[in-house]
């Protein structure tokens, strides 16, 4: 059992890393988020990463996503990947994708699976081969290296481990691997928006070599990268078929910034910007949120109010709950109960949303 730092009370569902309840998150942040920052400091010193988003107001400023760093001569952004070099920002750009890919054969287990046309009836016969799932097709799924969020939690950490490799794919590279039976791209992470300039752009030449044929655009997100490039990003996925995936990881921006070290008002705005261009093409849906729900701190109270906010731009937007694994600096945690994920389910129905899907069902627990 684990206690917070600040009011005392002790439960399992309080993170030894966090050392403070959900309550206290919510309703005292200024008291416990010293202890806090310490964790995630740590968790950045670890892999040599930037402690926080530099604000040197002689750097060179990046605008790719929410941190807007200002780069100091020598030095990195938060995601690692731009570093100014005599006055000039290098990395992240469109020709050096640090990633890696691999294809993964449709239907898969994808956050959207059950409303897109790789996974479901969605779509067909402009987006998709089939009036189902998209058996004999695959997904090229490409894993960028880096992110501009640092949540503690964190499901795919060991990318960290990469974020300094040396190893880059051109965006013509990546386009190379669209083969005859590549009916998707989906681009994840780590995020893509430290390198959403080599995404877009590797989806170009896609598109214009595939031209005439099926070949969907898709991405999931934090959802916090500059909104132009959300637009060229839009663009790209409705025209194609394909979807954009919005990971709210909180309501709360307390809480977003104690599980994620950032804020959540950019990812917020963005996706009520898309939630207008997703009245444009209903079939398929483009625009699909997701919650991963991470026991003692995104409960059915944190669920609602993502729900109504949801609800409030479009019921028909598809929304995914999904079960949590003890990852990274959360690992004391147990896993999601079947009572959670009810809870929040019945929640986000309550909010009047039409499509709710709890998704990592195999990993749900019985009990906390």
């Amino acid at each position: 059992m684990s206690k917070c730092v600040n009011c005392g009370k002790g439960s399992k569902l309080i993170s030894r890393a966090l050392q403070a309840c959900l309550e206290c998150i919510r309703k005292d942040f200024e008291r416990v988020w010293p202890s806090i920052q310490k964790v995630h400091a740590r968790s950045r010193m670890e892999f040599d990463l930037p402690i926080k988003p530099p604000e040197n107001p002689s750097g060179v400023k990046c605008n790719l996503c929410v941190n807007e760093c200002r780069i100091p001569e020598g030095q990195r952004g938060f995601c690692g990947l731009r570093e100014n070099r005599g006055g000039k920002l290098y990395g992240g750009g469109k020709d050096e994708g640090n990633l890696s890919w691999y294809y993964d054969h449709l239907p898969t287990n994808c956050v959207a699976d059950w409303v897109c046309p790789g996974g479901s009836k969605s779509g067909y016969p402009e987006f998709s081969h089939s009036a189902g799932p998209e058996y004999g097709y695959k997904n090229l799924a490409v894993f960028y290296q880096a992110c501009c969020f640092n949540c503690l939690f964190c499901q795919n950490w060991h990318f960290r481990r990469e974020v300094y490799s040396t190893r880059k794919i051109t965006a013509e590279q990546l386009a190379d691997c669209v083969d005859e039976k590549t009916s998707c791209i989906c681009y994840f992470g780590g995020d893509p928006s430290p390198q959403i300039l080599h995404a877009i752009e590797a989806s170009k030449l896609a598109l214009r070599r595939t031209k005439g044929r099926i070949l969907r655009i898709c991405w999931e997100t934090n959802g916090a990268m500059n909104p132009q490039l959300l637009e060229k990003m839009a663009d790209l996925s409705l025209k194609s078929g394909g979807c954009i995936k919005f990971d709210l990881k909180a309501f709360d921006e307390n809480l977003n910034i104690a599980l994620c070290g950032i804020t959540n008002k950019r990812t917020l705005k963005n996706f009520e910007l898309l939630s207008d261009i997703a009245k444009t093409r209903p079939d398929p849906p483009f625009l699909i949120a997701s919650t991963l729900l991470v026991p003692g701190y995104v409960d059915s109270e944190e669920v609602s109010k993502i729900a109504n906010f949801i609800a409030s731009l479009n019921k028909d937007i598809p929304y995914a709950l999904l079960a949590f694994h003890p990852q990274f600096y959360m690992t004391d945690l147990p896993k999601t109960s079947i009572t959670h994920a009810e809870e929040c389910e019945l929640e986000a129905k309550k909010a009047g949303l039409c499509n709710v899907r709890v998704g990592n069902v195999h990993l749900l627990g019985n009990a906390y």
